[in-house]
């Protein structure tokens, strides 16, 4: 098995104002108001397993990987388009990044929603987004509206004062009428308030994600973080709303689903691609967390990603039975 080197985080999970630097892609102190505007490239200090008070809405330009938002683990491309709820853990990692990085993948809006809702009382009309507040707690995906949502936010840096608050109450109005989304966690899992704990695991979160088709334990991570195998255990799904095992399972799957989708491997292939060794637990896990088997789930694929997968599926139906 491979020697694991984790760095310890260097910065505290909780995202306070005083770590909103402009050199990490914020607007300078002073220059928004409600409505803050923040872009940023990948690596960036900016990227790890973290929380805060303000809703978040947040655009993938560039790259794919993994993205967590609560307790869901799923795949991200350019186009991805989210909003969190405050307290709402939420990481997007990059895996086709080279060492030189890429200087524009995120585009985000922060704000908070506090002073909405008592303007709501005074001012029937923002009632309207209320309910779009209330599921972004679970956080919410948006389907077909990455081009508009990028039109909005470049529109709403280059504003201030009135003209920018007006323009996004606009592009909240929009983003309360769509009906194509779905939540992403299970629970409105809120992060904790020992930072250095949550510091901790998301140094392991970050391992785990890179390393997911590895062999590794619980006992052996928990004893590179310095904690026993039943504190880890506990932070561990405090911070991210799974047990270890079910974490590592749903990101293997996670894995899995993409490979299905954009490979045509056969499905026992993918199974060892992801870091399982025996193909009645691969399917077994599989249809635990999608519902479906893993034949099934490529079958969909057609429907549910176009063309590409359609003609994976194709090539996939003319070899020979396999799995």
């Amino acid at each position: 098995m491979t020697t694991m080197s984790l760095k310890r985080a260097r910065t505290p999970e909780l995202e306070h104002d005083f770590i909103r630097d402009p050199t990490l892609g914020y607007e300078p102190a002073g220059s928004c108001g409600y409505v803050r505007c923040l872009e940023h490239g990948y690596p960036n200090p900016l990227v790890r397993w973290h929380y805060h008070e303000e809703y978040e809405l947040h655009l993938i330009l560039q790259t794919r990987g993994k993205v967590f938002v609560g307790d869901y683990i799923g795949h991200f491309e350019p186009g991805h388009l989210v909003l969190t709820g405050p307290r709402l853990p939420h990481n997007w990692i990059s895996t086709d990044v080279g060492p030189e990085g890429v200087a524009m993948r995120d585009r985000v809006l922060q704000f908070s929603g506090e002073p909405l809702t008592r303007a709501s009382e005074l001012i029937s009309d923002l009632r309207d987004v209320l309910p779009l507040l209330d599921r972004a707690r679970l956080g919410i995906e948006f389907f077909g509206m990455a081009e508009r949502a990028s039109e909005y936010l470049q529109t709403i840096k280059r504003l201030h004062g009135v003209k920018r608050f007006s323009e996004f109450l606009k592009f909240l109005g929009e983003l309360a009428e769509c009906t194509d989304y779905r939540l992403l966690s299970s629970t409105p899992l809120q992060s904790f308030d020992d930072d250095n704990s949550l510091a901790q695991i998301s140094t392991i979160v970050d391992y785990i994600t890179e390393n997911a088709t590895e062999s590794f334990s619980m006992a052996e991570l928990s004893k590179r973080v310095g904690m026993s195998e039943s504190q880890f255990s506990r932070y561990f799904r405090r911070a991210t709303g799974n047990t270890f095992t079910d974490f590592v399972n749903r990101l293997r799957i996670a894995r899995a689903c993409q490979l299905l989708m954009e490979t045509d491997r056969y499905i026992s292939n993918v199974c060892y691609d992801c870091g399982y060794n025996n193909v009645a637990n691969f399917n077994r896990r599989f249809l635990e967390i999608k519902g479906m088997t893993p034949k099934e789930y490529r079958r969909l694929g057609e429907a549910r990603f176009g063309v590409r997968a359609a003609e994976a599926h194709r090539t996939v139906a003319t070899k020979p039975a396999h799995d």
